[in-house]
């Protein structure tokens, strides 16, 4: 069984775990700042919101099905992992299935076991990069045991360290407090822990605004204005992460507004052409869309499309999955089709396996709606 495997291996002490919580205070905690340069695009952030929200966030939204769709990004920890489709001319034997599962989970385990070291060596950001590895993994293998183990064990580590930065001083609206809380609200997010979710992101975002309040009566020169332009930063990435739980909740009006506020946010601070300006938009208009407001839904979305292009966003292929998801709902079905084949053209361009499954999912629900359409009409 997993957890009798990694019990063995992960035997923390306490007194080790302060020294590493300590040590990692001292050397880091005091220069620890809210980076909002764009890092590149990688796998994990698709499918994680354990990825920490200072990283550019890619978002897939899953539009197609109206009422109940979910985005996949860093994201939410509750959104929906995508498979990848696997196809052969012969079945895989049981012993076969067997070996691949435990191979799995080896990787896993071994995955596991270099978080943990980085932990004691006091490399929290490699730690954490490690652990979206190991939580994408169990997502993909469907290993319970794994998920719900890596998912504590993040909880440990952003507590742990929390809990060192506030007993050496740090405020409780400092950033580096307040990231680790964001993070641990997405982790009750993915444990279905409302309570503690919605605690949690409530007070990021209170603890930012009364934060910001508080900074504009400050003397002019007295605040650098990077940190000022960070704190902005961190609140917008905050309603955009809460934004995404409410969505996944269906508390549609609530997640509009804080869409359309972490919108503002990003581009006052890093303007409309940003990556994450394109990515903001984009889970508007999905907002939009989910409470039946499609042709404003289509208008986000065009906008979202065209600064796409212009920037040659990496993700302009699912833009156009999610035009032509709205278009499907508007009951345009000759455009929806368009779209979505244009999509499956740039996906396959750029190999983007679980985005070509996510189009050909979108072909096959336009199909069954033409059919439908057909029979009530004959």
């Amino acid at each position: 069984m997993f957890l009798s495997r990694v019990s063995r291996l992960f035997q923390v002490q306490a007194a080790r775990a302060r020294r590493w919580a300590l040590d990692w205070t001292r050397t880091q905690g005091a220069r620890f700042r809210v980076s909002v340069e764009r890092r590149a695009p990688n796998r994990q952030d698709r499918f994680l919101s354990l990825a920490a929200p200072t990283q550019y966030r890619r978002s897939y939204t899953l539009c197609t099905t109206g009422i109940g769709a979910k985005t996949a990004s860093d994201d939410s920890l509750t959104l929906q992992i995508w498979g990848i489709l696997a196809f052969s001319l012969f079945t895989q034997s049981s012993d076969n299935v067997e070996d691949e599962e435990k191979k799995k989970e080896d990787d896993i385990i071994l995955l596991l076991k270099r978080a943990k070291l980085s932990i004691m060596q006091g490399e929290l950001e490699a730690a954490n990069r490690i652990l979206h590895q190991a939580i994408r993994l169990a997502h993909q293998a469907k290993n319970t045991q794994a998920i719900t183990y890596t998912y504590s064990m993040a909880e440990k580590l952003f507590k742990a360290a929390m809990s060192f930065l506030l007993a050496s001083g740090a405020q409780e609206d400092d950033n580096a407090v307040i990231e680790m809380s964001l993070k641990l609200a997405s982790i009750y997010a993915s444990q279905n822990k409302p309570e503690l979710a919605e605690h949690g992101f409530e007070f990021c975002a209170e603890s930012l605004e009364a934060k910001i309040e508080k900074q504009k009566d400050l003397p002019e020169g007295t605040l650098p204005e990077e940190e000022r332009s960070n704190t902005r930063l961190l609140l917008g990435l905050c309603l955009d992460s809460y934004a995404r739980y409410l969505t996944t909740k269906h508390q549609l009006d609530q997640a509009h507004q804080k869409y359309l506020r972490a919108l503002q946010i990003c581009r006052e601070e890093q303007g409309e052409a940003h990556p994450q300006t394109v990515v903001l938009m984009n889970d508007l208009a999905t907002v939009l869309d989910l409470q039946g407001r499609h042709q404003e839904a289509m208008e986000q979305m065009s906008q979202a499309l065209e600064l796409a292009k212009k920037a040659e966003h990496p993700d302009q292929h699912v833009l156009l999955c999610n035009m032509a998801g709205i278009l499907l709902h508007q009951g345009q079905l000759v455009q929806a089709r368009h779209v979505y084949r244009e999509a499956l053209l740039l996906a396959q361009a750029t190999g983007d396996s679980e985005a070509m499954q996510q189009i050909r999912d979108g072909l096959e629900k336009l199909s069954n709606r033409e059919r439908d359409e057909e029979r009530e009409t004959a």
